[in-house]
C-alpha cells in the first residue's frame, strides 16, 4: 500500500458511496460496455456497495446471477443466451479476483475458477473458438485466450488485444467477437507480466518484460496455420497504449499500433497525482512493498520519452481532452516525436475511460487496424490530426483543442523542436 491510499482510502470509500463506480471513473459505464459488462449488471453491483470493501462480494454476488441464469438458458439449448450471460459472468468474476490484492489469497483463485468455468462454457458452445492459450515465458507461464471467426480462415490479419493494468484477457470476450472475428480476422486478448493469471503464476512486470511478452505472443500468433504473420497487429488501451509503444518500438514485425487512452506522460501524474489505487496496482503487478524502491528502480525509468522514434509502423493515438493520467500536453508531445506514419484523435471533454465516446473508439480502432493490416496508412511522413467535439463536429488538422486559441504549449513546442 502506497502512503497517499493508507491515508486516503476513507476519501474513496466516501467517494463510491456517494457516486459510485462513476465518481471514480466518469462515464466508464460506456468503455465497460464495450468489455462484455451488462449496464443492469453494473447497477445491481453498485448498489451493493458502500465502500471499497464491499468491492469482491457484490461482483461475486451479481457475477454468480448472471452464471446461474447461464446454465438455466444453456439446459435449455438457447446457446447463444447461455454464451451472452457466460460472457457477463466471466467479465464479472474477473472484477471480483481483481478486486483481491493477495495473488495468495484462496479467495482470489476461486474467482478465478469460476472466470475460467465461464470461458470454457463459451467456448465449447462457441464449437471451440474461444480458446485457452498458455505459453511458456522466462521460466513462468503468460496467458492468453485465442478468438476464431466462425468460418475457418487461412492467412487472415490478427490483432493483439491488448488490457490495461486492471483489466484481464476475459476483458475482450464480447469485443473480440463484435469488431474482430466477425470480420474474419484472428484475436489474441492477452495478459503480460503482472496481470491476471499470468501474476497469480507469480511473474511480475518489470521495465521491459511486457513488451518481450508481446513478442512471445507473437511468435505464437505467426506459427499458426489462420493467422499472416505479416499482418500482425495490436489494440491497447490505457497501459497496453503504454506497453503497445514500447513492443513497436521493439520488435519490426509489429505491423500496426491502434492505442487509446495511452500513459505516455511523465508517470507523476499517474502515480502521484491520480488516485492512489493506480499506484497500489502497478506496485502489486511490479511486486513492490517498498514505495521508496518502487519509485527509484522502477518508475524514474518508465517514461517513453525518445523510444517513440524507434516505432516503424503506422500508429494511431486516441486520448480524452482531460485525461487523469496524461496531461494532453504531454501526450502531444509523445505524439510529436513519432516519425512512423501516424495519427492523433483528441476527443473533447473526455476523460480516461473515453466512456462517452466508447462505442465509435472501439469500432474505429478495429476498422483502423483492419485497413493498416491491408496495407492503408503506410505512407511516409503521414501526419493526421482531429479534435472530436463533443456535438459531432470534428477539427481536421489539429488535435489541440480549439481554446488553446491556436497558442502551443511549451511541452508541445520542446518535442517538435527535437524531432
Amino acid at each position: 500500500m502506497t502512503i497517499r491510499s493508507t491515508g486516503q482510502n476513507w476519501a474513496l470509500d466516501i467517494a463510491l458511496a456517494q457516486g459510485g463506480f462513476d465518481a471514480l471513473h466518469p462515464e466508464a459505464m460506456g468503455t465497460l460496455e464495450q468489455l462484455g459488462h451488462d449496464h443492469t449488471d453494473f447497477e445491481k453491483v453498485f448498489a451493493l456497495v458502500k465502500s471499497g470493501a464491499m468491492l469482491p462480494k457484490a461482483w461475486a454476488t451479481v457475477a454468480g446471477q448472471a452464471e446461474e441464469r447461464a446454465l438455466h438458458h444453456e439446459r435449455g439449448g438457447f446457446t447463444r443466451t447461455a454464451v451472452d450471460l457466460y460472457i457477463r459472468a466471466a467479465v464479472m468474476w474477473g472484477r471480483a479476483q481483481y478486486s483481491v490484492f493477495d495473488a495468495a489469497d484462496p479467495r482470489k483463485a476461486a474467482f478465478r475458477e469460476r472466470t475460467n468455468h465461464c470461458v470454457e462454457r463459451i467456448g465449447a458452445l462457441r464449437d471451440g473458438r474461444v480458446r485457452r492459450v498458455v505459453l511458456d515465458f522466462e521460466g513462468k507461464h503468460i496467458y492468453a485466450l485465442l478468438h476464431l471467426p466462425a468460418e475457418p480462415v487461412r492467412n487472415a490479419p490478427a490483432v493483439i488485444l491488448g488490457p490495461g493494468m486492471d483489466m484481464i484477457k476475459e476483458d475482450y470476450l464480447y469485443a473480440a467477437e463484435r469488431y474482430y472475428t466477425s470480420r474474419g480476422m484472428v484475436a489474441l486478448s492477452i495478459e503480460g507480466p503482472g496481470q491476471g493469471e499470468s501474476r497469480a503464476g507469480g511473474l511480475a512486470v518489470d521495465l521491459t518484460n511486457y513488451e518481450r511478452a508481446i513478442g512471445r505472443y507473437i511468435d505464437h500468433l505467426a506459427a499458426l496455420p489462420e493467422v499472416d504473420p505479416q499482418r500482425i497487429g495490436m489494440f491497447g488501451i490505457s497501459m497496453s497504449g503504454y506497453w503497445g509503444s514500447r513492443a513497436a518500438a521493439s520488435d519490426p514485425r509489429l505491423a500496426a499500433l491502434a492505442a487509446f487512452e495511452a500513459v505516455t506522460g511523465d508517470f507523476q501524474t499517474i502515480f502521484e497525482r491520480a488516485q492512489p489505487t493506480f499506484k497500489n496496482n502497478y506496485m502489486y503487478m511490479a511486486n513492490y512493498t517498498d514505495e521508496a524502491a518502487f519509485d527509484r528502480e522502477l518508475v524514474a525509468h518508465m517514461p517513453l520519452g525518445d523510444m517513440v522514434g524507434e516505432i516503424d509502423c503506422p500508429v494511431l493515438y486516441g486520448i480524452g481532452e482531460f485525461d487523469e493520467l496524461t496531461p494532453l500536453e504531454q501526450a502531444l508531445a509523445s505524439y510529436e516525436r513519432v516519425t512512423a506514419p501516424k495519427e492523433m484523435r483528441v476527443y473533447e471533454n473526455e476523460f480516461h475511460p473515453l466512456g462517452g465516446a466508447a462505442a465509435e473508439v472501439f469500432r474505429f480502432g478495429a476498422e483502423w487496424i483492419e485497413r493498416a493490416l491491408n496495407g492503408e496508412f503506410a505512407e511516409p511522413g503521414r501526419d493526421v490530426r482531429h479534435y472530436v467535439h463533443r456535438d459531432g463536429r470534428t477539427t481536421d488538422g489539429t488535435a489541440n483543442p480549439t481554446w488553446w486559441l491556436g497558442t502551443v504549449p511549451p511541452a508541445i513546442t520542446e518535442a517538435r523542436a527535437k524531432a
